[in-house]
């Protein structure tokens, strides 16, 4: 995965004076849209479409500093109006267009840039592979900003929400895996851009024959391959810094990619103040042809 990546890059520099279309890219890099997003993201802090927005403005502010016409600049760039394209070099430069004109800066560059692969091999990840057949996630959905470190407040409020005996009532509902009351994360954006929107569902996986009352939100999953991770300790730093390592360290090493789908974080034990848990974490993959 990060021969695709560096590979990316070198496509996206070629054409940020073009339109970019990511799934072609993807296609032509032998991978998926979807995991090239995602893998991008974890991997270098930031969404693609950020990425290529910074190079552009990076690369624009020499023809701005030029004597080009700032329409054509505009369009070569892929923006419709000059007032467009001055909102984006703002966002990137923090300054407007006229002041670099006229002041040469200040300008901040987006790099180039290189990905690498730092195999320590000082961590072992309890990882399993297994097929499952499809299945329906059953309980209680809100929608909620992504967090990438610490806990979500709005996860917790809407689980605090819940009667006592709801939490009960849908353990009872599970009968197949992932097992027991488990924490889904679906709808995600395929950048992983922090505060973005998600659905979350606070529930348990059913076979399609289970009769789920119909105040319950469902969640279909087609049948598929999951990567299971297993992770031990603080709650939620232990479950996090294994989900950041499943795009550092397994999928660069390993012959799978994410496939689209709900992330399940199964909890098969925990401290009574959740201050310490053992997690479940499954990811729908597929294997890399």
């Amino acid at each position: 995965m990060i021969a695709e990546l560096n590979r990316l890059v070198e496509l996206v520099e070629g054409r940020l004076d073009d339109d970019l279309d990511v799934s072609s890219l993807a296609r032509e890099l032998g991978t998926t849209e979807y995991h090239l997003r995602r893998m991008f993201s974890s991997l270098a802090g930031m969404p693609l479409s950020e990425y290529i927005r910074r190079r552009r403005m990076s690369v624009a502010a020499a023809d701005v500093l030029g004597d080009g016409n700032l329409l054509s600049i505009s369009v070569r760039y892929g923006y419709g109006s000059t007032e467009a394209f001055g909102r984006a070099f703002r966002s990137v430069h923090g300054v407007s267009v006229g002041s670099v004109k006229r002041n040469g800066g200040p300008l901040r560059t987006q790099p180039q840039l290189r990905f690498r692969l730092t195999v320590e091999g000082n961590i072992t990840m309890d990882t399993r592979i297994t097929e499952r057949p499809a299945f329906l996630l059953v309980g209680h959905a809100t929608r909620v900003p992504l967090i990438h470190e610490g806990i979500n407040q709005q996860i917790q409020a809407h689980i605090a929400s819940l009667p006592a005996a709801e939490h009960a009532h849908l353990k009872a509902l599970s009968d197949t895996e992932p097992g027991g009351l488990l924490q889904v994360s679906a709808d995600v954006d395929p950048d992983y851009t922090e505060g973005s929107e998600l659905t979350y569902l606070h529930g348990v996986a059913v076979t399609g024959t289970t009769l789920v009352a119909a105040d319950l939100d469902t969640i279909e999953v087609p049948t598929g391959t999951w990567a299971v991770f297993r992770t031990e300790g603080e709650y939620p730093a232990a479950l996090q810094e294994a989900w950041a390592a499943t795009a550092t360290d397994w999928f660069p090493s390993n012959p799978w990619r994410l496939r689209p789908g709900p992330s399940i974080v199964a909890v098969l034990d925990r401290a009574d103040d959740f201050s310490t848990a053992t997690c479940e974490l499954w990811l729908p993959v597929e294997r890399v042809e």
